[in-house]
């Protein structure tokens, strides 16, 4: 890495910190289980993912992947309908993958953790207790059993990319386990419905649509606190709030992160 002429700081908060240092990022974890499962879990999967270069804890370093993410929470996606085809087809291939060899959330661990944020959200006042109630209530359509799959668990638009129309890379692969399909199809259009079709041109049948706002909703009542915690701010316009007033009258817009 020498002669680099300057450092990125990509992303940085109490738990993580990933820097990019030429064509080369570094990946700063706290917590080396989490490491630990991002590279067994690029290893297992079926999609391309980045090099791993090396590994000294706490820092994982790995190389840069070519193309531009797909799109960012926030920001309207300028890929291709068939560039979302590609990831649809990306993702097919990893559900349809022998699920990693460790646990992921059980229901009932679910089941809390929504109550639990939904609860924060309240005391603290940080949104409408009649949104919040609606979106528990549409949320808790993802409540049920599922035949468990290679789910990335963080499947965000940012997290995969592409070039030429084909996927060159899906980064970030800490929250990979066994989980519900309809999840990741869920993370990848939040706040992109429009692209939804595009992608399942690609992914092939068996997304509920309905489980898939469900999972819009939990997923925007279970991230908000630990967004604001770390610096981000759900509120900017096409994010995770605006992802909860939407999704229960269905209206999707346009979306950054």
């Amino acid at each position: 890495m020498a002669g680099v002429s300057e450092i990125e700081v990509v992303v940085a908060h109490r738990a993580r910190a990933t820097l990019r240092v030429g064509d080369v990022f570094l990946k700063v974890d706290t917590d080396q289980a989490l490491t630990d499962v991002e590279v067994e879990a690029m290893a297992l999967a079926p999609v391309p993912t980045p090099r791993v270069l090396w590994r000294k804890p706490p820092v994982l370093a790995l190389a840069a992947l070519p193309g531009r993410p797909l799109g960012r929470l926030g920001e309207p996606s300028t890929a291709s309908a068939a560039a979302w085809a590609a990831a649809g087809a990306a993702v097919r291939r990893l559900h349809d993958a022998p699920p990693p060899p460790w646990p992921g959330p059980s229901l009932d661990e679910l089941a809390s953790r929504l109550d639990r944020e939904r609860e924060w959200l309240v005391a603290n006042d940080v949104l409408p207790a009649n949104l919040l109630a609606r979106n528990r209530r549409v949320a808790e359509a993802v409540l049920r059993p599922w035949q468990p799959v290679f789910i990335h668990g963080d499947l965000q638009l940012s997290h995969v990319f592409t070039d030429r129309d084909e996927i060159t890379g899906v980064l970030d692969w800490y929250e990979a386990a066994p989980g519900d399909a309809l999840f990741d199809l869920a993370i990848l259009t939040l706040g992109h419905e429009e692209r939804l079709d595009d992608l399942l041109a690609g992914y092939g049948t068996g997304a509920d649509r309905d489980v898939l706002r469900a999972w819009w909703s939990f997923r925007g009542l279970v991230a908000i606190r630990s967004l604001i915690e770390y610096g981000f701010d759900p509120f900017q316009p096409g994010c995770e709030v605006d992802v909860l007033k939407a999704v229960p009258s269905g209206r999707m817009g346009s979306s950054r992160r």
